[in-house]
């Protein structure tokens, strides 16, 4: 399977159109739908509806294997470039906003045993650093969830990386000091499926991940759901009783709210690092310094 082909097959379903896709990938929209109907050639299967646009079963199926599939490859050729090429005077560092916390004191290190080297970080989503660490977008990357203690992020299978303990805390309900729960001396989050959540899943432990992790399969519904944010925007809202979160012990510190251990289920919040196989001495020299 040309992974050309596959590309622009995901370019078409991921924009819609085979106009848009021949202007985002640079082709005419004639070369776009000869190399869907080469790709569709290949597999002996219809892969697109036209009209409108949209994938068939097939298509669907196809489109399952094709993210790994384009991120292996291009997480090969990332590191074969770096293993044989010269190192780079640059710095690129992507963390979720809890593991940012971890990027002032190494990036330091970093920059004054190389202070030609061009630094940037960008605070971002949890979902997609490991891919942008691979796929060569960013040479370091930290990120944080949660885990059984002492086991390992879970991250994509396809994703070949390094990873590194950075912190493992314990876990909390944060929720305002004038709550009903607030005294208790522990949490068992099975016996709260049904409080009011807050889903802020790059910065509070995502509510997805509480229902994994207790096996629940219809609790932990979103009273108020927000894209983004930070942790004192997260905090304000639990103040002002939009609802409850889990975070690493500590976090709430200093803005007046309860933090209450979690018992059950046993999981911990964790930070890892992640870095490609193949570092240059820049990158290097931040993990030594984190490590």
């Amino acid at each position: 399977m040309d992974p050309h082909l596959l590309r622009t097959f995901v370019t078409v379903v991921r924009t819609g159109s085979f106009s848009a896709a021949a202007a985002e990938l640079g082709y005419t929209q004639a070369a776009v739908s000869q190399q869907i109907a080469s790709l569709e050639n290949d597999l002996k299967a219809t892969l697109l509806h036209r009209r409108p646009v949209g994938t068939t079963e097939a298509g669907a199926r196809l489109l399952e294997h094709a993210g790994p599939i384009l991120l292996r490859l291009q997480a090969a050729r990332s590191e074969i470039v770096r293993m044989s090429g010269a190192p780079r005077a640059r710095l690129r560092i992507g963390a979720s906003p809890l593991a940012s916390a971890h990027v002032a004191a190494p990036l330091a290190r970093a920059r004054a045993a190389h202070p030609r080297v061009e630094a940037s970080v960008q605070v971002m989503a949890r979902a997609g650093i490991d891919a942008a660490v691979a796929a060569g977008d960013l040479d370091i990357g930290l990120v944080d969830g949660i885990a059984a203690p002492s086991d390992p992020l879970r991250l994509a299978d396809t994703v070949p990386l390094a990873a590194v303990a950075v912190a493992e805390r314990p876990l909390a309900l944060v929720l305002p000091s004038a709550h009903p729960l607030a005294s208790r001396p522990g949490a068992d989050l099975d016996d709260l499926v049904d409080a009011l959540w807050l889903d802020v899943p790059d910065v509070a432990v995502p509510l997805p991940a509480l229902r994994q992790a207790t096996g629940s399969r219809d609790g932990f519904r979103a009273s108020l759901t927000c894209e983004g944010g930070d942790l004192p925007f997260l905090l304000a809202l639990i103040a002002a009783g939009h609802g409850l979160a889990v975070l690493p012990v500590g976090a709430a510190d200093g803005a007046g709210l309860a933090e209450v251990p979690v018992r059950t289920p046993r999981i911990v919040h964790r930070t890892e690092l992640l870095h490609s196989r193949a570092t240059d001495p820049a990158t290097a020299a931040f993990v030594a310094a984190l490590s």
